[in-house]
């Protein structure tokens, strides 16, 4: 702009350069106008949906099977108050004593079993030598797409005295048909090893997430001073993989004994009930036996029994850790 000064000259008067306004200004004008933003909903709405979901198909049943186990209910007639009627029977009962020793029994030969299985995958997925891995990675994984009961069906399937593909196989060596279903040790094996293979899917991808993160650093330096093979998983593998394997073995301990679907399909707790675990135990008094009050007790009792096998294990690995 040209300013015309007293003695005739012309000026050009340079404008005041204005400031440029700051990204977000008038959002955060706005954002404090409205007094909470976008961002901060965004979590209070995820946090509030699954704790609906939670209180009301976690809390919820459990405080109405908490409620049933001090009643004889039976699902037809309204229930009656009788204390603690139920678990004075169920702690005099020797078939729940059976059934308790039973679901530790598997669980103590099932969650072992089933870490070592899904360790071996995971490092076999792992190792620069191995071929085929994407291949191998999908096979692996096959097992834990299928429904427990499909799982039991298939075992059934391959483990059938009269009909089973491993009794035709024996018999057409000349040996003699094993008794896999009427054995109750043999039909408790079959369990264990079909539960095994069907949950080894999903640890073995917790263990290759886990592999996969300790860093290459620490074998080469290994290499470099001799350790082989053997030496390297004890030193530097497993102990980077402590974590994930205290989760491995806390929800196969979990799993285990809540077990029902692959066992109901594959001998429904048999021969008889030598294999019922508690899970069929409960199932057999709530809705066949229709003992919900009862069934609902020992539930309860099942509760405490994982409530105190996670504490325990959480007590374990933080003294484990404090000691690194």
């Amino acid at each position: 702009m040209s300013i015309p000064t007293a003695a005739g000259d012309v000026q050009t008067a340079v404008p005041t350069p204005v400031p440029p306004r700051r990204p977000g200004a008038a959002k955060t004008t706005k954002r404090h106008r409205s007094g909470v933003s976008k961002p901060v909903l965004a979590p209070i709405l995820f946090v509030s949906v699954n704790a609906v979901l939670f209180v009301v198909f976690f809390v919820w049943p459990a405080v109405i099977g908490l409620g049933y186990s001090f009643t004889d209910y039976n699902g037809v007639v309204d229930p009656k108050f009788v204390g603690l009627a139920n678990y004075f029977e169920l702690f005099a009962d020797d078939t729940f004593y059976a059934a308790l020793g039973r679901t530790f029994l598997y669980a103590i030969v099932a969650v072992p079993l089933g870490f070592v299985l899904s360790l071996s995958m995971a490092l076999m997925l792992t190792s620069p030598a191995a071929k085929g891995r994407s291949v191998a990675r999908i096979v692996f994984f096959v097992p834990w797409l299928i429904s427990p009961i499909v799982t039991g069906v298939i075992w059934r399937w391959m483990f059938g005295e009269n009909f089973g593909l491993a009794n035709f196989v024996i018999e057409s060596l000349g040996g003699k048909a094993v008794p896999w279903q009427s054995n109750a040790d043999l039909s408790l094996l079959v369990v264990v090893f079909a539960t095994a293979w069907a949950g080894a899917a999903f640890n073995m991808l917790l263990f290759v997430a886990a592999i996969r993160n300790v860093p290459q650093s620490y074998y080469e330096a290994a290499s470099l001073d001799g350790a082989g093979a053997w030496h390297q998983f004890r030193y530097i593998t497993l102990p980077s993989i402590a974590p994930t394997s205290f989760i491995v073995i806390l929800l196969s301990s979990l799993s285990a004994f809540k077990e029902f679907a692959t066992v109901q399909a594959l001998n429904g707790g048999g021969p008889g009930t030598d294999n019922n675990l508690l899970v069929q135990y409960i199932y057999t008094n709530g809705f066949q036996n229709a003992h919900i009050g009862y069934a609902s007790a020992a539930s309860m009792v099942l509760m405490l029994i994982l409530m105190a096998i996670a504490l325990i294990q959480l007590a374990v690995n933080r003294r484990t850790e404090s000691r690194r």
